[in-house]
């Protein structure tokens, strides 16, 4: 990330030995001969070729061209979705076989009926501090979310919203705003860089994009088509159609520097590390935070603590009947979510959904009754 070398292929397409399944299935993936499709696609013929088609007759997971890639460190697997299609794909890294193993799922991050329709192409992709993959596509009508667990749920939450300080610089103009990559900070929001060289923050919960200005000192010809965070925080940026070779962007005036690289540059339509952006601002509040007071725990039980699926109950063991609140908030006590509930009587198991997962890290629960008065407080950890 830091020099632009590259160490090792994982997979070259026509060369290396692979296995392909349905991760819901487990069925392996046709790898039958396309010749009736390859040709046509190939020279871009503008005839309209069904998506639904093309994805069932893949002969390798990237037959159809990716711009698009995310990491995901914690389950080990390189997420990429094929750019036309919008089918997902990833590569198992903790695979204990000597060829690559890959898995794919039917329903793809977006249902495009028209390939050659390029605003449904999914170019940009990233993983979020809360472990949840995200794409975009190139219109910014559709942000999707994705799972990276056991089970893939793929989510689509709408178009982007530009902010009403962008004055008129909108993230879904085609000349300015489409193509490039995304990633992500420790605080739950996203930056998408455009191929023209432009960013925009994107806040996930309300999908409102902030214009924050233009890269500078990249060369005119070089379409910014990857971005990745390094161990310092900085942007690594490559373009798809120059070797120029990679630049790294200061996020603080996005201002881009020449890596140094030796031997062969490779263009790269996109980029993808573990890293997040401020994470060391993330971890230095995390550590200035005040001790957590905790009560209640003989009358008022929770579980499971760390949650994972964004759903816990609630156990009254020992409380009176009446009303009661259940807040949910983060550490310096600002609203995520709040419920209430009546309590009939003693042992009352009540459930807590969170209608959207927050941020990983940790949070507080409390419970007030119907005088207002903290009867229940603790930590909530969230994986």
């Amino acid at each position: 990330m830091n020099s632009g070398t590259v160490n090792s292929i994982l997979f070259e397409n026509g060369k290396t030995k692979f296995s392909y399944s349905d991760a819901e299935t487990n069925r392996p993936i046709d790898q039958m001969s396309v010749s009736g499709i390859l040709p046509e696609f190939g020279q871009n013929n503008k005839a309209e070729i069904p998506s639904s088609e093309i994805s069932l007759k893949n002969p390798s997971p990237t037959f159809l061209t990716s711009a698009a890639v995310a990491f995901d460190k914690k389950h080990q697997k390189l997420f990429f979705a094929s750019m036309h299609t919008g089918k997902l794909v990833w590569l198992d890294m903790r695979a204990s076989k000597d060829f690559p193993v890959f898995y794919t799922i039917e329903k793809p991050l977006v249902v495009n009926e028209n390939v050659n329709d390029e605003a449904f192409n999914i170019t940009r992709m990233t993983i979020g501090a809360n472990g949840d993959g995200y794409a975009v596509t190139n219109d910014a009508n559709h942000l999707i979310r994705f799972t990276t667990g056991n089970k893939i749920i793929i989510t689509d939450l709408g178009n982007l919203i530009d902010a009403e300080s962008n004055k008129g610089i909108s993230i879904h103009n085609k000349c300015s705003s489409w193509g490039g990559d995304m990633v992500a900070d420790a605080f739950g929001n996203l930056f998408l860089f455009t191929a023209n060289h432009l960013v925009f923050e994107i806040d996930v919960e309300s999908r409102i994009a902030t214009y924050k200005g233009s890269v500078t000192n990249l060369p005119v010809t070089f379409s910014l088509n990857g971005a990745a965070v390094n161990e310092a925080e900085n942007v690594i940026v490559s373009s798809g159609n120059t070797f120029e070779g990679f630049y790294k962007v200061n996020m603080k005036d996005l201002s881009a520097t020449k890596l140094p690289t030796k031997g062969q540059v490779f263009n790269a339509s996109d980029l993808a590390s573990s890293y997040l952006l401020d994470e060391s601002q993330a971890k230095m509040e995390s550590a200035q935070l005040p001790e957590i007071e905790v009560i209640g725990n003989k009358f008022i039980s929770i579980y499971p603590n760390p949650v994972s699926d964004g759903q816990i109950k609630i156990s009254f063991d020992n409380s009176a009947s009446g009303e009661y609140q259940i807040s949910l908030t983060d550490l310096q006590g600002r609203l995520i979510e709040m419920k209430t509930i009546y309590i009939k009587f003693r042992g009352q198991l009540e459930n807590f959904k969170m209608k959207t997962k927050p941020v990983t890290g940790l949070y507080l629960i409390k419970v007030t009754d119907a005088a207002n008065q903290k009867i229940f407080s603790d930590k909530l950890v969230v994986e």
